[in-house]
């Protein structure tokens, strides 16, 4: 756990899918003024981690709305993490962006959160009739495209050769156990990458990177700060940061970030 308090009342559930692809999604709103905060986790993270809850609680002191939620496979939510893809995920992600925010939002993407974060904004461009919209996007070592440039294209063959004829791969994790890369996350990853050309997010972006980040390396943030709109657009770069940015210092520029956007 960490310095922030997670306790309170239990999530609310929103089931998503139907039959056999139904699942249970945990999701914590905490009701406030706009702009709203949404978060976006990590591959693999939860909603109770370090930066999710110094958001909320940054949100309960300046009366903010905040929802935070887990993707299927994580935390409090069902289902596997091993049927777990980038759009089954996505799915998850707009069904509660659309059930439980309402007027402008900033929307936080850690990591993977970064990368759906992107894609949120795309879908909501697509369709900009909604009770919610966006104000703008923080995301925090953003991982856009990670399952082909971070993984797929540095997998040894022995790696590769194990997912395509197994179908799974477990990676070793320095944050914990071992964990499942299927080749159905691979494959299905395909159809949602962005970086090959412009992304249009209709809305401001602040980027985080650590330079000492050993999952997401700082060229990934400058590849995707290129294909974003010029203007009001900002990079910065923390010489010393790591991939989680989790220390204080980490978390007041995000916090500065985020209210950066209001300005």
């Amino acid at each position: 756990m960490t310095a922030f308090a997670a306790s309170g009342p239990p999530p609310a559930f929103l089931e998503v899918g139907k039959e056999r692809a139904a699942r249970r999604i945990a999701v914590r709103a905490r009701a406030g003024s706009a702009p709203g905060l949404f978060w976006l986790g990590g591959f693999n993270s939860d909603m109770r981690g370090t930066k999710a809850l110094a958001l909320d609680a940054w949100a309960a002191e300046k009366n903010r709305g905040c929802v935070r939620f887990d993707y299927s496979g994580h935390g409090e939510s069902g289902g596997s993490f091993a049927e777990g893809t980038i759009g089954r995920w996505l799915e998850e992600s707009l069904a509660v962006f659309e059930q439980f925010c309402v007027g402008p939002q900033v929307v936080i993407g850690s990591s993977m959160g970064g990368w759906m974060a992107l894609l949120l904004a795309r879908e909501i461009a697509r369709q900009p009739k909604r009770r919610a919209s966006l104000a703008g996007l923080v995301l925090i070592a953003p991982a856009p495209d990670f399952t082909e440039q971070l993984m797929w294209n540095g997998f040894s063959p022995e790696v590769r050769h194990e997912i395509e004829t197994k179908g799974v791969w477990l990676r070793p994790s320095q944050y914990g156990e071992p964990y499942p890369i299927t080749r159905e996350l691979i494959e299905e990853g395909r159809s949602h990458l962005l970086l090959g050309s412009a992304i249009e997010v209709g809305c401001p972006v602040r980027i985080l990177q650590g330079a000492q980040d050993p999952d997401v390396p700082w060229q990934h943030a400058f590849a995707l700060a290129q294909r974003l709109p010029a203007d009001d657009v900002v990079l910065t770069m923390i010489q010393d940061g790591d991939h989680r940015l989790s220390r204080p210092q980490d978390i007041a520029r995000i916090l500065a970030a985020v209210a950066e956007i209001d300005k």
